[in-house]
């Protein structure tokens, strides 16, 4: 049936070819967002600027993709969907030949900050496939999406390192640029039009305000090392920025169509899947971080492997295999408990790839071990957030309050990143260029409290959101079930998302 009057799905070949068009983008994206972390060093020799220069070719995408993000969610939620996401494409694609071209830093920066608007597809696409694709296949469809996220970052850096290593360090963004016009022509082939869609004013004040904190966050947790964590530039910053979250907050609550519907926080479930984003987006990366240094690290440190560029980006590569396993293991798993029981459970597995790390890193199938571990965890758990938002949010807020859980995700990705960089460096003496080995016992130590605490909090807020709504987990599951089925033999009338209100 369809999920609006007079609006049509894909028929045939374009659907059938839809969701595979959408997990291909959003891999393309999650792929293209990485390709920066591993030639660092590489830009900093070629370009002639210093490595703290030369991680802005990293730090420019996530800024963009975190101001991005939510105009491009709250814009998808309209009738300009299809319109936004080959826009957006298409800047990708510009900013990736820019990227490739050498033509200097400046230019590349420029390209890396255009290839940061990707980062907003991803949402849209799992709104997209919310939508138009038939119900049996949505879940799933969903819960790929997700993962693609966190997949496309374990195959970027093995293929990026590989690449530069091979032909240059031009050539793994021309490698970007020619999987982006690949996505740009297949999403310009198979997107189903919006124009059933109501519209809505853009919340401009609501976007500067967000795009502007959340920049200045961003800026403080990835320039915390090199301006100094008590530097008055970034107590400023980190000030300045928070006095402008609690206005954007003030600001949303009070318009009548704004960016982010924060009223829906007061779900418990959208409430778990946010905290959980923003607290597994810091475990994720405190790990990513860790795993990419101890292997490089030489042996004459007394720990680590000495091993390439190449070789540590390939130690991510069971990460992004085993999160698309999960893919497969999260419906039996929902289907036997509930959707809200695979949060704990993948935080446990995640908690278990900590410990693995910390008790067992003297060989690199123990490395190996650990990621494929964490692969499956992180997959898990973020393969079923977007369908937690997703049934408990109206239809017209899917594509903003899925955008606002991604933002969420990258200021933990930058947290992770840095608390990783801080703590290391704290365990670093004086003169000395490598951190001791107890800098990376610490920083395990801080993942596994992590995982805990949000471990913890996954079992106790949608507890409390079920004993308040008088709803148990699997009977949330059971009522999304049967209002499925009401759906199926109800045409003609919109559908309207399950919500459990606390």
């Amino acid at each position: 049936m369809d999920a609006h009057p007079g609006h049509r799905r894909p028929t045939g070949l374009r659907e059938r070819a839809l969701v595979p068009v959408l997990v291909f983008l959003g891999t393309v994206v999650a792929v293209i967002s990485s390709l920066g972390a591993p030639l660092i060093p590489t830009i900093a020799t070629v370009d002639h600027v210093s490595l703290a220069n030369a991680q802005w070719s990293l730090t420019i995408t996530m800024l963009v993709g975190a101001v991005a993000t939510p105009v491009m969610g709250r814009l998808g939620d309209g009738p300009r969907r299809r319109a936004v996401v080959i826009g957006a494409a298409a800047v990708v694609v510009v900013g990736s030949v820019l990227a490739a071209l050498p033509l200097g830093f400046g230019y590349l920066v420029a390209g890396r900050a255009l290839q940061g608007v990707g980062l907003g597809l991803t949402p849209l696409a799992i709104a997209t496939a919310r939508d138009s694709v038939p119900e049996e296949r949505s879940r799933s469809a969903v819960a790929m999406l997700s993962i693609t996220t966190v997949a496309g970052v374990g195959l970027g850096y093995p293929l990026t390192g590989l690449i530069a290593q091979s032909w240059g360090i031009h050539a793994g963004f021309w490698f970007g640029a020619v999987i982006s016009t690949i996505a740009l022509v297949l999403a310009v082939a198979v997107l189903p039009s919006t124009n059933h869609r109501t519209a809505h004013r853009l919340d401009g004040l609501g976007a500067v305000l967000l795009g502007l904190s959340v920049a200045g966050l961003l800026l403080v947790l990835t320039e915390g090392e090199d301006w100094g964590w008590g530097s008055g530039r970034l107590l400023g910053t980190g000030a300045v920025a928070l006095v402008l979250l609690a206005w954007w907050v003030r600001h949303e609550l009070r318009t009548p169509h704004p960016l982010v519907d924060l009223r829906t926080l007061r779900n418990r479930t959208v409430l778990t899947a946010d905290l959980t984003g923003l607290v597994a987006g810091v475990a994720m990366y405190l790990l990513m971080s860790m795993v990419t240094r101890y292997v490089q690290t030489p042996a004459s440190a007394g720990y680590g492997f000495g091993a390439t560029v190449v070789v540590a980006g390939l130690t991510l590569l069971p990460f992004s295999v085993f999160s698309v396993l999960s893919s497969k293991v999260v419906p039996v798993i929902a289907k036997r408990t509930s959707s809200a029981a695979v949060l704990p459970l993948g935080c446990a597995v995640s908690l278990v790839s900590m410990l693995v790390f910390l008790f067992a890193r003297d060989h690199l199938w123990q490395v190996l071990l650990v990621m494929a571990i964490a692969g499956l965890g992180v997959g898990c758990t973020f393969a079923v957030m977007p369908g937690l938002i997703v049934s408990s949010v109206p239809a017209e807020e899917i594509g903003s309050a899925v955008s606002f859980n991604q933002v969420l995700r990258y200021v933990g990705y930058s947290t992770g990143s840095a608390l990783c960089g801080a703590v290391l460096q704290a365990h670093t003496a004086a003169g000395h260029r490598l951190p001791s080995a107890d800098g990376y016992r610490t920083a395990l130590l801080i993942g596994c409290v992590v995982w805990v605490v949000i471990g913890v909090a996954t079992i106790v807020l949608p507890r409390r959101a079920a004993a308040a709504g008088r709803f148990t987990p699997a009977e949330v599951d059971e009522e999304l079930m049967v209002e499925e089925s009401m759906a199926d033999i109800a045409p003609g009338e919109d559908e309207v998302p399950l919500r459990v209100t606390p």
